[in-house]
């Protein structure tokens, strides 16, 4: 049996391949030792993946798995008010579903309706990119002080299909 893929920085198993960046990585990846990247504490290091189980979702240039979502969200900033719907979301950020007109660099308050929880995740973001897709936000705190936020991640990662490679 395979044994499980975890961080040598926060010993988490919430890891995921990366994909290769460097000239270097891709050689070392010919004896089968791959980028990985925690999601935990954000930790990218090499590993030798052969024997080893870990998700094989593998994260293209984004730094943090997307979880689908279904969440209302409201959202102010300078004059702007809004409402929307979160579409995912990930400990470095969301995307977001609404009709108010937003402009990329623009840093919004956001509050998040969490499922079965009274009050909203409230978080700091900036607009990143706004597209027919939906509106793209970067947290401006990472999510490792916002312990609310990371654990409402963690607990949809664990839910999140991932099945184990080797």
């Amino acid at each position: 049996m395979a044994q499980p893929l975890i961080c040598p920085q926060c010993g988490q198993h919430n890891v995921f391949r990366s994909r290769c960046t460097t000239l270097r990585e891709r050689v070392q990846a010919l004896a089968c030792t791959a980028p990985f990247h925690c999601q935990s504490c954000s930790f990218r290091f090499q590993a030798f993946r052969l024997g080893r189980s870990y998700p094989v979702q593998m994260l293209d240039r984004r730094q943090h798995l997307r979880i689908p979502v279904h969440l209302f969200l409201s959202f102010s900033g300078g004059k702007v008010r809004g409402e929307g719907t979160v579409l995912d979301i990930s400990v470095g950020g969301c995307i977001i579903e609404s009709q108010t007109p937003v402009h990329v660099d623009d840093i919004f308050y956001l509050q998040i309706a969490i499922e079965n929880e009274q009050t909203p995740l409230e978080v700091a973001a900036m607009v990143r990119s706004v597209s027919s897709r939906g509106i793209a936000f970067k947290f401006l705190r990472s999510a490792q002080e916002n312990k609310r936020l990371l654990a409402f991640v963690h607990a949809k990662t664990e839910s999140v299909d991932v099945s184990p490679s080797t």
